[in-house]
């Protein structure tokens, strides 16, 4: 059945998608192994992300359902390849966007204390703001300090995940399409005052 742009139905299910990368870590975790990676097999999945098999056939299928993942049954190996995923909203006249960074960043939670701490502590949205300053502070155009005392965290746990961030910010820049859309505080800087 062909479906019509704009089509509230495949909207709705997108936005589920983008949610539940951001509900589940390991989901988000094997969606942008896949999606920097490019083709992979059970295998690379399996290799790489160190899953139980059935877990990494049970997870990718999730991705499938999800329309995230696509897989290619052509071959006796199957293999996976990701579809960039990107979610903008309009709160109160201001634009924020979720692109693969974000869900890289909630997928390393899971192997990252500091990021794991961040959001059982503080929520998804405070990831979210910090990602905003590991931007410039990735690219040279912030200060760690500056950037840190910005998360309203301790210092040296904001800077502990600015540096996890930073890694985040490095690895996805290539292969996130949408990376040019993620707010940053760099664009708005926060006054050197106080």
């Amino acid at each position: 059945m062909a479906r019509a742009e704009g089509d509230p139905e495949r909207a709705m299910d997108g936005f589920v998608s983008v949610a539940r990368l951001l509900e589940e870590p390991r989901l988000g975790r094997l969606y942008t192994f896949v999606l920097r990676a490019g083709e992979v097999t059970i295998d690379d999945i399996v290799d790489e992300l160190e899953l139980p098999r059935t877990t990494a056939y049970s997870d990718a299928g999730t991705l499938v359902d999800l329309g995230v993942l696509s897989r290619d049954e052509t071959h006796k190996t199957h293999t996976y390849e990701a579809t960039p995923i990107v979610l903008s909203a309009d709160l109160d006249g201001d634009e924020y966007t979720i692109t693969p960074t974000l869900v890289e960043a909630i997928g390393r939670s899971s192997r990252d204390r500091d990021l794991d701490l961040l959001l059982e502590k503080h929520g998804l949205g405070k990831l979210a703001a910090a990602l905003t300053y590991a931007v410039p502070y990735a690219e040279g155009e912030m200060a760690e300090r500056l950037a840190a005392r910005e998360l309203d965290l301790q210092v040296a746990f904001a800077i502990a995940v600015l540096h996890a961030l930073r890694e985040v910010v490095l690895d996805m820049r290539p292969h996130d399409p949408y990376f040019g859309r993620i707010r940053s505080a760099g664009d708005h800087p926060p006054s050197t005052e106080n």
